[in-house]
């Protein structure tokens, strides 16, 4: 399906369901970076910082890829998106590590994030000829991490962004600058596994991680930054889970895992007045509220993005119950046979007044040999519809190399 609709609504992306106007939803630039590309955190609602490592690492916790029982692995994770009205925006992702000796590896990732056909006609003829263009989003990530002792590890990350969304060129006439957007950002994360522990009826592991994600400058789309920008979709993920192993075979994994955009909170929009008590609105109130909320744009556009990410811990205009809401949870499980076939399960929650997505998921993965295929499905429990909703994602990864001791 190629639609200008379609454009317009992959732009606002995942983070711009507003239930009422009122709702001060934070929105970002390039928010296809906080998609889940990946099937096994798919099926566990989009979790993965505390979760035991794999090779999608890459995009949830880095630091992860120390504790690998694996040299190497290889993946390919394919997203539809939008199914319900278009068949051809989709995010695709690659990802590759590779560990360097027993404390150390090296990741790497390229994510895709194609909108599909975008159809451009000067007017509203059938007859006249279309001029298609296809935006896209990509991302290129390289990290590195290292054990610090025998449990911890932590990672730092670095990551190429381009954003080629700007389509005016395409119209006949048009003198548009047409350059993709571009940016940078980085990644700082860290991983705890404890030893397996003897209980009365099991063993077990805990599991802890945190990734500060997506640091780094605002994207723009004008050729003066100044004028509007965006600031990219800086994250704090912190996670926990453990592991009942009841036997040899039989492993039950639970986590929960929480997430903060840090990014400021917009300002309250300032509704117009009814000063003179008439009761009726006039051009000039209208005017002043519209100036007020101008002039909030501006100063919203005018801070930086390191001042942002203090910003977003005490900047919401309600106060603590505002930036608690701010907040998201995600709860997941995942049960593993004989480390051949797994089955998971979860639940996520975002505040109705801050992009109200609410989703349980599943999923399943299966492994021969070296192979290892996970799929996940979404079913939403909000009455806003969730982009992935009756999606089925796939992921394929390939694990080969020296295996490592766990201890």
């Amino acid at each position: 399906m190629k639609k200008i609709l379609l454009f317009g609504l992959c732009v606002l992306g995942i983070q711009a369901a507003k239930a009422q106007n009122e709702n001060r939803v934070i929105t970002t630039g390039v928010p296809f970076l906080l998609i889940a590309a990946d099937a096994r955190a798919g099926g566990m609602a989009d979790q993965g910082v505390a979760t035991s490592a794999d090779v999608f690492s890459q995009q949830w916790n880095p630091a992860k890829y120390a504790f690998s029982l694996r040299e190497q692995g290889l993946s390919a994770s394919y997203t539809p998106y939008l199914t319900s009205i278009a068949n051809d925006i989709s995010l695709g992702q690659v990802t590759y590590f590779n560990k360097i000796n027993e404390r150390s590896a090296f990741g790497g990732s390229l994510r895709y994030f194609s909108l599909g056909d975008v159809e451009l006609r000067q007017t509203g003829d059938l007859d006249e000829q279309v001029i298609t263009r296809s935006p896209n989003e990509l991302a290129v990530d390289l990290s590195y991490s290292l054990k610090l002792d025998d449990r911890f590890s932590m990672s730092v990350a670095g990551r190429f962004i381009s954003s080629n969304l700007k389509i005016a060129e395409a119209v006949a006439g048009s003198s548009a600058d047409a350059n993709a957007a571009i940016s940078y950002a980085f990644d700082i994360s860290g991983f705890y596994q404890s030893e397996e522990v003897a209980y009365d009826d099991f063993d077990g592991r805990w599991r802890a991680g945190f990734n500060f994600q997506n640091l780094g400058p605002k994207i723009s789309y004008d050729d003066d930054p100044n004028l509007s920008s965006n600031f990219l979709p800086s994250n704090m993920r912190l996670g926990g889970g453990f592991d009942f192993i009841f036997d040899e075979y039989n492993t039950i994994g639970v986590n929960v895992e929480v997430s903060k955009l840090l990014v400021p909170t917009p300002f309250a929009v300032v509704q117009a007045v009814d000063a003179d008590g008439d009761g009726e609105i006039s051009s000039a109130e209208q005017m002043l509220a519209t100036t007020a909320n101008a002039e909030n744009r501006q100063k919203y556009n005018d801070i930086n993005w390191v001042s942002g990410i203090f910003k977003s811990f005490g900047d919401a205009p309600g106060g603590l119950k505002e930036e608690l809401q701010e907040v998201t949870y995600s709860l997941g499980a995942e049960y593993t046979y004989n480390k051949a076939f797994a089955f998971r399960l979860g639940y996520f929650n975002e505040n109705q007044l801050k992009g109200a997505r609410k989703f349980f998921s599943m999923g399943a993965g299966f492994k021969y040999s070296v192979i290892n295929v996970d799929v996940s499905y979404l079913f939403s429990a909000s009455k806003v519809r969730n982009p992935l909703e009756n999606t089925l994602r796939f992921s394929l990864t390939f694990n080969f190399g020296d295996e490592y001791d766990e201890y």
